[in-house]
């Protein structure tokens, strides 16, 4: 079975969720309700270097955060994107709405 493991730590000013495994139509409901509650409080970082599986699922919820989050001025980063996510995310035409980041230290 199709596995997503979603892990969250707090910093000043963002909620980091470390992504890993597959993010699809199977798994996206868990990441959703997360990524939802986060983009209306503070910033939201997703270490998507562990992602395997990025289907238009995921990609949904994203575009719909983005939305989501920038109603509030607040942003969507996403830290160190596996081949697979950048690929995924570069294929919506919408790559510049989410910065992509290698290091904590770079979130606004």
């Amino acid at each position: 079975m199709e596995q997503l493991v979603i892990n969250e730590k707090k910093g000043a000013n963002y909620v980091l969720l470390e992504v890993s495994g597959v993010l699809n139509s199977y798994t996206y409901l868990d990441f959703q309700a997360k990524v939802f509650a986060i983009v209306k409080e503070t910033n939201l970082v997703l270490d998507m270097s562990q992602i395997t599986n990025l289907s238009s699922s995921g990609l949904g919820v994203l575009l719909a955060a983005y939305d989501d989050a920038e109603e509030v001025g607040n942003k969507i980063y996403i830290m160190r994107p596996s081949a697979i996510a950048q690929k995924a995310v570069e294929s919506t035409g919408f790559a510049d709405c989410f910065p992509i980041i290698f290091s904590l230290t770079e979130v606004l």
